[in-house]
């Protein structure tokens, strides 16, 4: 039973909402990536880019986009071949 869009967004702006506090913004945006990369599994962060790709990102918080944006590469789970 996966989990909706609207609770992993929700979930994403509070931890986004967390490292954003932090003083360095570049540091946090690596902190949050590396935490969505360690704690989600690959269903969830492969469902939030699905969410980002199909609406923009619709209510994600500017920290959280931008964030998932700069660290893709690393976040996103790669698709593994059939």
């Amino acid at each position: 039973m996966g989990m909706n869009a609207t609770q992993l967004i929700k979930m994403a702006n509070q931890i986004g909402a967390f490292f954003a506090s932090q003083p360095d913004p570049l540091q946090a945006r690596d902190d949050f990536a590396q935490h969505l990369k360690r704690q989600w599994d690959p269903q969830m962060r492969t469902a939030l880019y699905a969410h980002l790709d199909a609406s923009g990102g619709e209510g994600l918080s500017a920290f959280v986009l931008e964030a998932m944006r700069a660290r893709r590469d690393q976040v996103e789970p790669v698709a593994r071949p059939a």
